[in-house]
Formats: C-alpha cells, sequence, structure tokens
C-alpha cells in the first residue's frame, strides 16, 4: 500500500511538472498545433498512461463502459480536438484532466489503506509459532503442526497461538485485539484461553483443544476477511447502476455531438459540450466510494470488538426497530448459584447429592451450579454408580444413580412422570427432584443480572429500540428480570420451539403470547436475535439480523450470528446500531451529493455554461469530497 502511494505521488508531481513546463514553452515560442500536441503528449501519457491502459483492457475483455473508457474518450478528444477547423486548442485542459483524476486515485489509495488498517490488526492476531513440550524441552513449531491435546508453553509477550485450557501458571492477557477491550484479562489454571490474545507477564502451560485451523484467531481471520464479499442492497444498487448509466451516458454525449451539430453546423462547439458531458458524468464518486463506506464502517466496528459477516449485515443493523434477547447468559451471568434446597424426603446433603450425581456429566449451568454447591460439602467421586443417563429436552434429566431411577428438572417433568410436587415461593429457578415414583424435595437456582444490561437495554431504547425478552424460566423470574431491567415485553415458560414461533409474530407485528397460533397482520418488522449463537440457532436464523453475545471462542457463534460482538455487553449492540447508522447516513450523503452536483454541471454543460476545468471538479473533485467523507466511517465517534 505505501508503495502505491509513492508511486502515485511520484506520478502526479512528475506529470505537473511536464505540464508546467509545457504551459511555459507553448507561451513562450510560438509553435504550430503539431508541436503542441507532441509536447503536451508526454506529460498527457506520463499523468494518463494507467488508465488508457485500463480503458484498452476493459474494451478487450468486453467491459467497456466504465470510468477508464469515459475518462479516455474525453481526454483524447481534448487532445485531438484541436486539429479541427476554426478550433482552440484543448491540451493543457486535456492533461489537466488526468492530473486530477490521478489525485482522485491517490485519495482513493489512501483512504482504501486506512480502511484496511482498522482490520488489519484483527488480521495480525494470527500467531506465528507455539512452543510445544516435547522431551527435553519445548520447541519452537507452526501452529499447524500442533495437535488437539498437545501441552504447549506461552512466556510473557507472546501471542496465544491456539485455544486451550490452562494446567499450570497463571498470567494476565491483552485481549483488545479480539474484544476492543483495554482493560488486561487474569487467567489461571483451569481457564480456557484463545489464540490471538497476547500473555503480559506470566508463563502459563496450556492443553490444546482445538486445531489452529479451527482457532478462534483462525476463524475471526477468516470471519474479516470474507466481510466485504457480502455487499449491502446500496452497494449492489450502486454496481447496478453504473452498469445501465454509463453506456447511456456515452450514447447521450454521441447524441449531444452529433444531433446539434447537424443543425446548428457549429461542430466544434458541440463536440466540446459532449467532452465536457462525458468527463461530469464519469460515475467515480458513487462507484469508489459507496463501498468505500461500507468497508470503513466494518473496519471501524472490527476495532470495537464487533465483528460484522458484511455490509448487508450492516446495512440492515441501522433499520432494526426491535431486538429479541435470549435471557440466561445474555442479560444475566449464566452463572447460577443455589440459594435455597427444601427437602421433602431426605437432608439436604442426601437430596444435593442425588441431584448432583444425576447431573454429573452435564455441562448446562444449572448442573454446573449443582456441582458447586454439592462440593461444598463432599467430593463429587465417592463412587457412585451413574448410569443411563437420558436429556429430556426443555424438562431436565433422567439418570440411574446406584439403584434409583432420578428425575431432575421442571415441573413439567415432574408432571410428565406424574408425580405431585410442593411450589416454592422464593424468586429463581427451582429444580425439582423425584427418585422413580417418589417426589424427594426441590433446590432454587438463582441467576444474577449483568451490570452492563441496565445500561445497554437504556441505550437501546434511547434508540427507539423496542425490547423483547424470551426465557424458559418461571413467569416470576421473567418478570423479575424485565422489571429490573425495563424489559418491553417478555414471554416465559417457553419451549425451544415456541421461541421461533414468538419471534415469527413479533416480525409479522404480533406481540400477544396467546397470538402463536393465530393470524398475522402485515406490519413486518426488523428484528435481530441476541443470543449466545449454541442453542437459538433456529431463531437467529429467522431474524433479520443474528447477534451473539460474548462469541470470543464459541463456534457456534461465529458459524450461527451474522454479528459477532466479542465482548459479553448489551451495550456493544447499541455501539454496532450507532456505527451502522452513520455508516447508512453517510452513504446516503455520499449519493445525494455526487448525484445533485453532476445533475446541475451536467445541464450546464449542455447550456455551455460549464468549462473542462468545471467539468473536472463534477468528477474528480466530487469523488475526493466523497472519498473523505467516507472515511469518517473509520472514526470510532459514537452517540453518548
Amino acid at each position: 500500500m505505501k508503495e502505491n502511494i509513492k508511486n502515485k505521488i511520484k506520478q502526479i508531481v512528475v506529470s505537473a511538472i511536464l505540464l508546467i513546463a509545457c504551459v511555459f514553452i507553448t507561451k513562450k515560442f510560438e509553435l504550430k498545433i503539431w508541436q503542441q500536441f507532441l509536447i503536451y503528449l508526454i506529460p498527457f501519457l506520463c499523468a494518463g498512461f494507467d488508465v488508457l491502459k485500463e480503458a484498452v483492457e476493459g474494451i478487450e475483455q468486453k467491459e467497456i463502459f466504465d470510468e477508464n473508457f469515459l475518462m479516455s474518450i474525453a481526454t483524447i478528444g481534448a487532445m485531438v480536438i484541436g486539429f479541427l477547423p476554426n478550433s482552440k486548442p484543448e491540451f493543457n485542459e486535456a492533461v489537466f484532466v488526468m492530473l486530477f483524476y490521478q489525485v482522485g486515485e491517490l485519495f482513493e489509495i489512501i483512504a482504501e489503506g486506512n480502511s484496511k488498517k482498522s482490520i488489519e490488526s484483527l488480521v495480525k492476531i494470527r500467531p506465528d509459532y507455539a512452543n510445544l513440550v516435547a522431551e527435553g524441552g519445548t520447541k519452537k513449531v507452526s501452529p499447524e503442526g500442533v495437535k488437539i491435546g498437545d501441552t504447549i508453553v506461552i512466556y510473557p509477550g507472546e501471542r496465544v497461538p491456539m485455544d486451550g485450557v490452562i494446567i499450570e501458571g497463571k498470567t494476565n492477557l491483552n485481549t483488545v485485539a479480539l474484544t476492543g477491550e483495554s482493560l488486561p484479562r487474569s487467567v489461571k489454571r483451569g481457564d480456557l484461553i484463545y489464540s490471538g490474545c497476547v500473555n503480559i507477564n506470566g508463563s502459563v502451560k496450556v492443553k490444546v483443544t482445538k486445531s489452529f485451523s479451527e482457532s478462534t484467531a483462525s476463524k475471526i481471520i477468516n470471519l474479516v476477511q470474507n466481510a466485504n464479499e457480502k455487499k449491502s442492497n446500496t452497494d449492489k444498487f450502486i454496481t447496478r447502476f453504473a452498469k445501465i448509466y454509463t453506456p447511456v451516458v456515452v450514447l447521450l454525449a454521441v447524441a449531444i455531438a452529433i444531433v446539434p451539430s447537424i443543425i446548428t453546423k457549429d461542430f466544434i462547439t458541440w463536440i466540446n459540450r459532449a467532452l465536457t458531458f462525458l468527463v461530469v458524468s464519469c460515475p467515480c464518486a458513487l462507484v469508489i466510494s459507496v463501498p468505500l463506506t461500507y468497508f470503513g464502517g466494518i473496519g471501524g466496528a472490527a476495532k470495537n470488538g464487533i465483528l460484522i459477516k458484511g455490509a448487508k449485515y450492516l446495512e440492515l443493523l441501522s433499520k432494526i426497530d426491535t431486538i429479541v434477547f435470549d435471557k440466561t447468559g445474555t442479560l444475566t451471568q449464566g452463572v447460577f448459584e443455589v440459594v435455597a434446597v427444601h427437602p421433602s424426603l431426605y437432608d439436604e446433603e442426601k437430596l444435593l447429592h442425588l441431584a448432583t450425581h444425576a447431573e454429573a456429566h452435564s455441562s448446562h449451568p444449572i448442573a454446573t451450579s449443582l456441582k458447586r454447591a454439592y462440593e461444598k460439602i463432599k467430593d463429587l467421586n465417592d463412587g457412585c454408580n451413574i448410569s443411563d443417563i437420558e436429556e429430556i429436552a426443555g424438562l431436565g434429566t433422567k439418570a440411574k444413580v446406584n439403584e434409583n431411577t432420578i428425575y431432575v428438572g421442571s415441573a413439567k417433568l415432574m408432571d410428565k412422570i406424574n408425580v405431585k410436587y410442593k411450589e416454592c415461593e422464593k424468586v429463581g429457578t427451582t429444580i425439582h427432584i423425584a427418585a422413580d415414583d417418589k417426589y424427594l424435595g426441590h433446590v432454587v437456582i438463582s441467576d444474577k443480572i449483568k451490570d452492563d444490561s441496565k445500561i445497554g437495554i437504556k441505550k437501546l431504547k434511547d434508540l427507539g429500540i423496542k425490547t423483547v425478552m424470551l426465557t424458559g424460566d418461571k413467569e416470576e423470574i421473567a418478570k423479575n428480570v424485565a422489571n429490573e431491567l425495563k424489559i418491553d415485553k417478555y414471554y416465559s415458560e417457553l419451549m425451544p420451539e415456541d421461541k421461533v414461533k414468538i419471534v415469527e409474530n413479533i416480525i409479522d407485528g404480533e406481540t400477544d403470547k396467546n397470538l402463536i397460533e393465530g393470524k398475522r397482520n402485515n406490519s413486518h418488522k426488523k428484528v435481530a436475535f441476541v443470543g449466545d449463537g449454541i442453542n437459538d440457532a433456529p431463531v437467529i436464523a429467522r431474524c433479520d439480523i443474528g447477534i451473539a453475545m460474548g462469541g470470543i471462542g464459541s463456534d457456534a457463534a461465529i458459524e450461527a450470528a451474522d454479528i459477532v460482538l466479542m465482548e459479553d455487553k448489551v451495550s456493544k449492540i447499541y455501539d454496532a446500531i450507532c456505527i451502522s447508522r452513520r455508516t447508512q447516513k453517510i452513504a446516503m450523503e455520499n449519493i445525494c451529493f455526487s448525484l445533485i452536483v453532476k445533475l446541475i454541471i451536467l445541464i450546464l454543460a449542455l447550456l455551455g455554461f460549464a468549462q473542462m476545468y468545471l467539468a473536472v471538479f463534477a468528477d474528480v473533485g466530487v469523488t475526493i469530497i466523497a472519498v473523505l467523507n467516507a472515511m469518517r466511517t473509520l472514526k470510532e465517534k459514537r452517540r453518548k
């Protein structure tokens, strides 16, 4: 990129010096037209050789009507028009047009470079090597050569090469390249760490859990590099518009040169106006600035730890009017704690013992909280025989613990197995436990609302966005969370399939729970769903935009969602929407500004009031202004 900028500057400077020299020579000496032509041909070719070459290549590839073709025929026409009888030579204007066009190209290269810098920090998270533990010590190897289960060592100052679990040591990690968060993250034995982070101050041994191709760094690099392939609707429109617009403009220019000339017999005037018309009509400002605007928006979002998979999602995000949230792990911490144990047949220890052993092989947050509570009393590995484990979707777990068949789950599970249970007045998730046909008691588990959720929801409401929460929890838990966060609407005690139906109703304008199976109106809403990207894939797929919260390290999040937030913060959604709206606004500004200026000067050109210099401004000048405006998307300016 730097080399391209240097070469372009050299081309501009040399062409400008040659043009000045030509002007001086032609004013100092009386030269014939062909002599002036030969002198000006030198700076003309210096400034425009690459444009002429690309125009010829476009013709060979049958892609004729582009800005290179328009610039070429307009400037060549200006160069040769002086040979016509009673015409004024416009050699210096032709060179100036090419020269100014190259200035526009320079600004485009600089703008693209600045846009790419914003995502290069993410691309640079790719590690160069890994310290593989082998016999006799460690050896540096390529990350691709490390296998799942291998042990690696990460020293201070090194980038984490692979996803894995710390088995020895503790340290602080710089996660800014992944999350945009500047504060270091403390990690210790047993913690998961992700490739792309930088180890700050301690050596750690890590057991690799993912191959390099499946690691967080590799997935993010692939996501960012391919983001620009998915064009926005505005971007696609500009591409289609340019393909139709350019040949129409050429035909109009030919008509302007021929028809009035035949009528007025003034060929020189109308050929000049046709050439000016061609220069004005170049679609450079639109073709360059609009994609650059979205590219800059994606890059600016990436700086903030917001990975957007394409310009079409960035554009769509700006139109979102309703956001649906999964509760657990999204609005709440997803870290459950046992807050009460109510035995009915056995004592507390025995009740926790059976519940924990039945859930011993589950990684569900509820199972994890049961294990933590029981391990405060006794060791989980006490030799009990656990077998015949069965997950009952949306209800709970069934397992054989020693000789008893234990059921652990919701009230619906108790109803299913025809066991009478006791209701609990304490707010929280009630987990009922039964052995065969006997009710043993229940455990109350509670989840904590994230500190950032209240701030994030308030910011979204300030933007005029409606918020909805979906959860499988009981009514009182859902109501408590919704009231505390001031969520507009909530739905509780949902099965996984209910979430999709409710989201469909919200999209079609229906928000009442009892209309899940009812008729829908035609008031279509733009809806985003925010979840963990793992259990909510069907809902994410159904919504206009799927957003994965805290996507760091989550394969399913990166695969399923359209937007991945690398931090577990609702406020990041607010940032993403502000960036998308600002990007869309800048794209519209460029489109309107370019078309209005061009239309005005096209009319002036037809009436004979626009000379070639004004035409150059309408093309290259407008392009430069639009490109500079597009570069504003890179700034991390967000509404407070």
